[in-house]
């Protein structure tokens, strides 16, 4: 319904905010019992839409007898889920996949006073009071660090009692020192300091308000997916932090219209938390529609405006956003990032150029997608270990459907490091195989790019509609590459949004890592051969 000013706002005094606001009496969850009060349970990590997932909850319960059974989020590892994690007194095993009736045997055994080991993936040594899932040290789950992504599949995720809140006692200033910066092609601090921004909005007049912008309407997966599942709180913490920085009695989740069901979790994690959190947010449904996810045209999405497309800037979201208020915009990643660093100081590198941790979601041409976590020392490669990939690996597309296309992956995940390549930094990485064609794959995404952008500038609306036809041309034998490369640079140059901004770079990337096989198409032969019946 919309709201008037007396529902819409958190306190007196505050500017009107009009928003479709999430209904509350939508289907959602079980709220579910700590999982960190008890040194024996059963843990059943589960990203909602698995069918044996629901088997295996539903075995474990009616078996257990004296021993908690918890259903936990995702822990970004598609091909473990529904992962059983069977824990007694500091030591787990984990089984992943398995039947009802393995967890039914495993579940006698833990009741008869022992872990069941046999067949196990991995059993883990650990301090029994950690809130943060034990990793194995081989497979999947051993990738990179469990930093933020540390809570996802570990604890009960609408369990306040399963959270240590740090909104409650700090602010975000930890965060602001470190230099942390901001993550995601939703954030409006996208790989810039984002305590520039927080004080731009406390210094600027009018009520500040934060919006985490968690509307993303790409096929792809990303690092969001995860904790707004596996770690809502964390989420909702790092919100409350920044809003009590900037001095903010407002905030909003902003989410797809079409994700019903993280809506209905994410209400009732909102609920949940309510009595603890400063700063209580709103949730907010948005146009499943792309250009809804770019941070100012989500401003435009809750506005109510009938035509959603960026704003252009100067000023600045910060300066003027939300209603004409200065405004936050950050991702559920970046909101994350700052809750870890205001609770454990020392996991952030003050002086590195790019703090924190970066999470990477695995997609492409693999049996199962998987969300990682990588220190901003790591080599982006160590994705690969997370993920079985269909046949041999050729190339790999990095920043989102509209990210660069690279043969090697043997560089930092850094902002930096993947900006000097000439590569996306969304948190993405396609890897695709030898059975793909480059010339057909960045075309797709031309193509993409032509149809969501928001047609307000020259460059976006029509560079887009060139560009794909430049491609399309190189099927009726003509490859013009100069031609494409001036029309990248006025796109890049002078588009207002980002879809216009960012539509050359697949092309482009592609071209100089697989100029051959562009020339190849042109002469009627595709050497991947899946572009046989266009030639």
């Amino acid at each position: 319904m919309w709201v008037d000013d007396a529902t819409a706002t958190s306190g007196p005094g505050t500017a009107r905010l009009g928003f479709l606001i999430v209904q509350h009496e939508a289907q959602s969850m079980t709220r579910e019992t700590t999982a960190l009060a008890h040194s024996t349970a059963v843990r059943v990590s589960t990203d909602g839409r698995s069918q044996n997932g629901d088997r295996v909850l539903s075995a474990a319960r009616t078996t257990a007898d004296s021993t908690p059974v918890v259903r936990t989020g995702p822990t970004g590892i598609a091909a473990a889920t529904p992962l059983v994690m069977v824990t007694r007194s500091g030591r787990t095993a984990f089984y992943s996949d398995p039947s009802p009736a393995t967890v039914r045997d495993l579940i006698d055994e833990l009741e008869a006073g022992t872990v069941p080991t046999a067949d196990a993936d991995a059993v883990v040594e650990h301090d029994p009071e950690t809130a943060s899932l034990p990793a194995p040290e081989r497979g999947p789950l051993s990738v990179g660090r469990r930093n933020v992504l540390g809570p996802c599949g570990w604890v009960a995720p609408l369990s306040p009692a399963d959270w240590s809140f740090v909104s409650t006692q700090r602010t975000a200033d930890v965060a602001a020192g470190a230099g942390l910066l901001g993550r995601g092609r939703g954030d409006a601090t996208a790989d810039e300091p984002v305590a520039d921004t927080w004080e731009t909005a406390s210094e600027t007049d009018g009520d500040p308000v934060v919006v985490c912008n968690a509307n993303d309407a790409s096929d792809l997966p990303t690092g969001d997916d995860t904790l707004l599942s596996g770690a809502p709180m964390a989420v909702l913490d790092g919100i409350a932090a920044v809003a009590e920085y900037v001095d903010a009695g407002d905030a909003v989740v902003y989410v797809n219209e079409s994700e019903t069901d993280l809506q209905a979790h994410l209400r009732e994690a909102i609920d949940a938390a309510a009595d603890t959190l400063p700063v209580v947010p709103q949730l907010v449904a948005g146009p499943d529609e792309f250009r809804a996810g770019e941070p100012t045209a989500a401003l435009e999405a809750l506005e109510g405006a009938d035509r959603i497309e960026p704003r252009l800037q100067p000023p600045s979201p910060a300066k003027r956003g939300l209603y004409g208020r200065p405004t936050v915009i950050h991702t559920p990643r970046t909101f994350a990032q700052v809750q870890q660093a205001v609770a454990d100081p020392g996991s952030v590198d003050a002086d590195a150029a790019d703090p924190g941790t970066r999470i990477v979601a695995v997609a492409g041409d693999v049996a199962d997608s998987a969300t990682v976590e990588l220190r901003s020392s790591a080599s982006l490669a160590a994705v690969r270990k997370a993920v079985e990939m269909d046949g041999s690996f050729k190339m790999a597309c990095v920043g989102g459907v509209l990210g660069g296309v690279t043969r090697s992956l043997d560089m930092a995940p850094t902002a930096q490091s993947l900006r000097a390549a000439g590569l996306g930094t969304n948190g993405v990485v396609e890897l695709f195989d030898t059975g793909r064609c480059t010339v057909e794959t960045v075309g797709k995404r031309a193509r993409f790019a032509s149809m969501e952008n928001s047609g307000r500038c020259v460059p976006g609306r029509e560079g887009t509609k060139q560009l794909a036809e430049l491609l399309r041309d190189i099927y009726d034998g003509s490859f013009e590459n100069d031609k494409i490369r001036e029309l990248s640079r006025v796109m890049r140059q002078s588009s207002n949004c980002q879809t216009g901004a960012h539509a050359p770079r697949p092309v482009t990337t592609a071209i100089d890592e697989f100029e051959p096989e562009f020339r190849a198409h042109t002469n009627g032969h595709c050497p991947s051969g899946t572009c046989t019946e266009k030639l």
